[in-house]
């Protein structure tokens, strides 16, 4: 029986694997960690992440061929094919600071691999890498090897939050990148047999390493770029009373372009655009392609401008201050259906207020208010580190109450901010908001999902992005 192990039991490792043993009941499946309570909850009713079918997945294989545990060395000493899925978080600090991956905890993986190996392995990059990762991760393994063979192969993993489990089921494409080597084959096509248990071959595409390993950042890259192409486009669409959502739908018409990725909002999320653009960003700089990297940057400056310009479009609109005043902020999580708050657009939205002394009172349906707590009191790159290497939460923001009803947000808000675009918001009973809101009453809808002509007939004041401005905000500045 073949023996898989990842370890990393997180967002990847853990959706990715149990798939895996779903697909694949002749193969047994461990998934590792070294944080007790993370495998705790994998082993519970409860699990660590929420994400649409993942529970069911979960439920039918766990104790037959998926196994969750700490038992990190036992299960790498008789894995066949070891998926390393661990944090590669940005640096914070020392020589790419700031941009280049950190990869600590990629290199004690692979030392702890060599350590406990006594057979041959097929070791298999499943994180977000630097381009030649696979190179210093090999050097390591053949270093320390006492005579066992190590295969590197890199299989970036494209899931969409919200989605993964889909994602797994019928995937766009699965890569399988290795050495071009007769031994470099051979494992590239023991993992193709594990996928083609349910993929179809001609979805399983197979290059050589530096190309698997570029191809998931310069997916990610375009794909942000999308968004802040559309979202530069919103800004312009404000300043000439164009409507955004018009204008994506017929440029999306065209078939070269298509639709994906064209609604405008506050700025994307998420824990992988930002930190693999910057990681683009620094493996140019290191190639000596400063043109390269400065265009790649501009992606991220154009999402930190549209989330700047929001919070300033919330304070210039309430008369220059939202000092001491209710601002219910609808939405924390990066996206619909996923409880993920990394890099969302909602904690730098919610600090811009604070910083102005705004009071808020946050709901979302499925982020607690602990994480809520966590992510605005956490310095930025901070929450990509393993939980027990974060800053121990600091004193709660006392700016911050988090509810878990959107109603109870609302009541007595002299504004709200809707920055996730679950589908309760579109069918809240907004008469019954409004009713209960100081006036004048503002909507500040950063995701599109309100009918800002219906809630102006309530009585609304409405700042809906990209679309024609309200009468209100025509005089008031968007940026500060």
């Amino acid at each position: 029986m073949v023996k898989i192990c990842c370890i990393g039991a997180g967002y990847v490792g853990g959706p990715t694997m149990a798939v895996i043993a779903l697909k694949c009941p002749d193969i047994e499946v461990a998934v590792v960690d070294i944080s007790v309570s993370r495998i705790t909850a994998w082993n519970s009713d409860q699990l660590p992440i929420y994400e649409p079918g993942l529970d069911d997945v979960v439920k039918s294989c766990r104790g037959k061929n998926l196994f969750f545990s700490t038992d990190v060395e036992k299960h790498v000493s008789e894995a066949d094919i070891i998926f390393v899925s661990v944090n590669t978080p940005t640096k914070t600090r020392g020589l790419g600071a700031g941009k280049a991956a950190d990869l600590t905890y990629w290199e004690s993986a692979a030392r702890m691999i060599a350590d406990v190996s006594k057979s041959d392995k097929i070791v298999v990059e499943k994180s977000t890498v630097p381009v030649k990762t696979a190179e210093a991760i090999e050097k390591i393994l053949t270093h320390n090897s006492k005579g066992v063979n190590y295969q590197i192969l890199s299989n970036p993993e494209f899931l969409a939050e919200g989605t993964a489990i889909e994602d797994l089921f019928a995937p766009d494409r699965v890569l399988i990148g290795g050495r071009e080597t007769p031994d470099g084959q051979r494992a590239i096509k023991a993992l193709k047999d594990v996928y083609a248990h349910w993929v179809p071959e001609e979805r399983i595409l197979c290059t050589n390493l530096w190309s698997a390993e570029l191809s998931k950042l310069a997916a990610n890259a375009f794909l942000a770029q999308r968004i802040s192409s559309v979202n530069a486009m919103s800004a312009l669409c404000e300043a000439t009373g164009a409507d955004v959502a018009q204008v994506s739908h017929a440029v999306g018409k065209d078939t070269r372009i298509g639709h994906k990725f064209l609604n405008a909002s506050v700025g994307f999320g998420g824990s992988c655009f930002q930190k693999d653009i910057l990681n683009l960003v620094y493996i140019c700089e290191c190639n000596g392609l400063p043109e390269v990297a400065n265009y790649w940057k501009q992606v991220i400056k154009v999402n930190d401008y549209q989330k700047n310009r929001f919070v300033n479009r919330i304070v210039s609109s309430m008369f220059n201050t939202v000092s001491g005043k209710k601002i219910a902020i609808l939405g924390f999580a990066f996206k619909k259906d996923t409880g993920d708050t990394r890099e969302t657009p909602a904690i730098d939205v919610c600090k811009g207020l604070l910083g102005d002394k705004a009071n808020l009172s946050i709901y979302d349906p499925q982020v607690s208010e602990e994480q809520i707590q966590k992510d605005l009191s956490m310095n930025k790159f901070d929450w990509d580190h393993p939980v027990h290497l974060q800053p121990m939460s600091p004193s709660t923001v006392k700016q911050v109450r988090v509810v878990w009803d959107a109603y109870e947000a609302t009541k007595g808000a002299h504004g709200l901010c809707i920055l996730t675009e679950w589908d309760e918001f579109k069918n809240l009973d907004y008469k019954k908001i409004y009713d209960s809101m100081p006036k004048p009453a503002f909507v500040f809808d950063g995701r599109n999902v309100v009918d800002p002509k219906k809630l102006r007939e309530i009585g609304f004041i409405v700042y809906s992005i990209g679309k024609p401005l309200d009468s209100w905000l025509k005089d008031m500045p968007a940026v500060a």
